[in-house]
């Protein structure tokens, strides 16, 4: 059954001239129109303007009101029409909205007097009527057109999104279409905070039932940095959700708890998983021992098996990419690319990052030699969530791991027992790798505990170097500030590994660039 918002016949789609992407459809009552709203109201972002046309009484108040209170999370919000303030400001939690009904504005010089430019500064704008703003609109907005559908029946919408935003109007256009598909299309949705990438998430409810929506564009794979190679393939970073789907049934054939996928456009990037719960490992910036400790076993168990290299995903196979010497460095240069400018405002020159690249490799080369397995390398806090309601190593759900290489096992160690966000108490973090050394040895007596504490430092200091440089990218040239409150916890754990006797030509270079490091008691 189609919900409020649903198409009344089908959507169609044209690209009128280059640039730009239009989608029409038919609302055939006021729910329909707040549940479009809602879904424009997820897609838009600080800075984005929204120009709504139409005579009067077609409803550009309504669905401008709508998409207030979506935004807002609030469906009782008070959202005046600015028919004679003609400026209405919102401060939301996700950002102010600007509401501009520019209907008695007889120029557009009379905006200078409205206080236009600043009030629309880093907001989303709204503005009806906005054939007042003058002949030069923005090249970059969404413009919806609402008419009376023949016959009264409802309205007809039509969006057109120019520059910038017609693939984000193709995009909206085609989530609808693939929510409403998979049969959630009258669910309540809910924006959920992501991680680090561009993927956006939200909770879809339908009556007692949950389910994730994960909107996932394929990423464009960025310049050539290195033997005309771009950053993702070196790195070995997943470009699309055939990973993902992957990875999650292979793990859920092993008994493990990653999300069921319910449905998948692989080719868009769309897909419908399992609600694993919101319940955390962490709380209060501290980690719940109980549950790391089951989080430990969980790698002790995962590493102990035979894993295969190939993973059906629909007719295809994907293969697990190597976590090779290659993917390490191009990680540990984030350093030299964006820490040390940010800390130091001096970037290496050629002759000190060869050095550097020549003392990883060295450093590494034991690491790599051992047999790999599969590394999750996003087996942290905010990817591991708690199911009281479960049994055994089902209590703990997997939420992220498209990016999974074949690697040393010491890689996801290192990542739960050094997370970048939580501040580990005194001697849990040597007491949860005993844990994990005792069950190793339990179903292989062959593993050997002193060449994986040289691994368990070595990896640990390759991923708090990375770590140190995405921060740093995130704030600069993401507008992420938020992850340099970590980097003092990420300095104190790379020192930490540093002070590792086989790790001492490193340190030394590291200590001639940031200074002396803080090394542990």
């Amino acid at each position: 059954m189609r919900g409020p918002a649903s198409l009344i016949g089908a959507a169609r789609t044209a690209a009128s001239k280059p640039g730009v992407e239009t989608w029409e459809l038919t609302l055939p009552d006021e729910a329909a129109t707040a549940a479009l709203a809602a879904d424009v109201a997820r897609a838009l972002k600080p800075g984005d303007l929204v120009t709504l046309s139409g005579d009067l009484g077609v409803g550009k108040s309504t669905f401008a009101r709508a998409l207030v209170r979506a935004r807002a999370n609030d469906p009782e919000l008070e959202a005046p029409s600015p028919t004679f303030t003609l400026l209405q400001t919102y401060d939301l939690p996700r950002g102010p909205i600007v509401h501009a009904d520019l209907y008695r504005l007889t120029g557009p010089e009379e905006l200078e007097e409205l206080g236009w430019d600043e009030a629309g500064e880093d907001a989303i704008v709204l503005v009806e009527w906005p054939d007042r703003l003058g002949a030069e609109l923005p090249p970059d907005r969404l413009d919806l057109a609402l008419d009376i559908a023949p016959g009264g029946a409802g309205r007809r919408a039509r969006f057109s999104g120019y520059g910038a935003f017609a693939r984000r109007l193709a995009r909206l256009r085609d989530g609808k279409r693939f929510v409403d598909a998979a049969g959630w299309g009258e669910a309540a949705r809910e924006h959920v905070q992501g991680d680090a990438s561009s993927r956006l998430y939200e909770r879809l409810t339908l009556g007692n039932r949950t389910a994730i929506l994960m909107d996932a564009p394929a990423r464009a794979h960025g310049p050539a940095i290195r033997d005309g190679k771009s950053y993702l393939t070196l790195a070995r970073l997943a470009v699309d959700v055939k990973p993902f789907v992957a990875v999650a049934d292979a793990l859920r054939g092993l008994g493990y708890a990653a999300p069921q996928i319910y449905a998948q456009d692989l080719v868009n990037g769309f897909l419908l998983v399992e609600d694993m719960g919101f319940e955390p490992v962490a709380a209060g910036g501290q980690p719940i021992a109980s549950r790391y400790e089951l989080a430990a076993d969980l790698l002790a168990d995962l590493h102990g098996r035979e894993l295969p290299v190939d993973l059906p995903v629909g007719r295809e196979l994907y293969r697990v990419p190597p976590y090779d010497v290659s993917a390490m460095l191009v990680e540990c240069d984030l350093l030299n690319d964006w820490y040390l400018p940010h800390a130091t405002g001096v970037s290496p020159d050629p002759e000190a990052r060869e050095a550097f690249h020549a003392l990883w490799r060295a450093a590494l080369e034991p690491v790599l030699a051992e047999e790999p397995t599969w590394t999750l390398r996003d087996y942290h806090s905010p990817n591991l969530t708690w199911r009281d309601d479960r049994e055994g190593l089902a209590k703990l759900g997997l939420l992220d791991f498209q990016d999974m290489v074949m690697g040393p096992p010491a890689y996801d160690v290192v990542s739960l027992m050094q997370d970048a966000r939580v501040d580990m108490p005194d001697g849990l973090e040597m007491a949860l790798a005993a844990r994990y050394l005792e069950r190793r040895r339990r179903t292989d007596p062959s593993f050997e505990p002193r060449a994986f504490a040289r691994a368990y430092a070595t990896i640990g200091a390759q991923r708090a170097t990375k770590i140190l440089g995405i921060f740093v990218r995130l704030a600069k040239r993401d507008g992420k500030p938020g992850y340099l409150a970590n980097l003092p916890r990420v300095l104190k754990t790379l020192a930490a590994n540093l002070a590792h006797p086989d790790l001492a030509e490193l340190a030394a270079w590291y200590e001639a660039r940031l200074g002396p490091l803080e090394r542990p008691a």
